[in-house]
């Protein structure tokens, strides 16, 4: 069976939760960073898993999670996707 990997997040708030890492991604030029993560949601009548995407901006020794705003990120981030979902 799988290892399952979690990270904590601290939101600007001040609350902190693990999270499920689905996995990373990484951009063709290699500058951007995503991480895809669940929080244990499903969905619809499936139950279809909800992931979270969020920009992973390094300031010093320490991770920042960013929101996406930019359709031309969001666009990259399909690509992206799509790269691993056809691998």
């Amino acid at each position: 069976m799988e290892e399952r990997e979690y990270v904590t997040i601290r939101h600007q708030d001040g609350n902190v939760e693990d999270v499920l890492v689905v996995t990373y991604l990484v951009s063709d030029d290699s500058l951007k960073n995503y991480l895809v993560y669940s929080k244990g949601e499903s969905q619809g009548l499936d139950n279809d898993q909800v992931i979270y995407i969020s920009k992973i901006i390094e300031n010093r020794e320490l991770l920042y999670l960013e929101e996406i705003k930019e359709d031309e990120e969001w666009q990259e981030v399909q690509h992206l996707l799509k790269k691993i979902a056809n691998a």
